[in-house]
């Protein structure tokens, strides 16, 4: 899949999870950040991966999601 077209399609889902989590269930799971916050630092950082190159190998924006779901380590940036 091309990177920009994946980029895309990333940001898009990311649109709908961000909108669909609720404040209170994100503020019951983490300390002194806004959901929104939150999200736009995973998806930067998820953006920066798939323009280095890291997810070249996916075939969607959901795999990307799912592998960065299950383990944000493999965001080179992501503390």
């Amino acid at each position: 899949m091309k990177r920009d077209e994946l980029i895309k399609q990333v940001k898009e889902k990311y649109a709908s999870i961000a909108s669909a989590e609720s404040q209170q269930h994100f503020h019951d799971t983490t300390t002194g950040i806004t959901a929104k916050a939150y999200y736009e630092k995973l998806l930067q950082s998820m953006i920066n991966e798939i323009s280095n190159g890291t997810f070249d190998n996916v075939r969607s924006a959901d795999e990307v999601i799912n592998k960065v779901a299950a383990d944000k380590s493999i965001l080179s940036d992501w503390q």
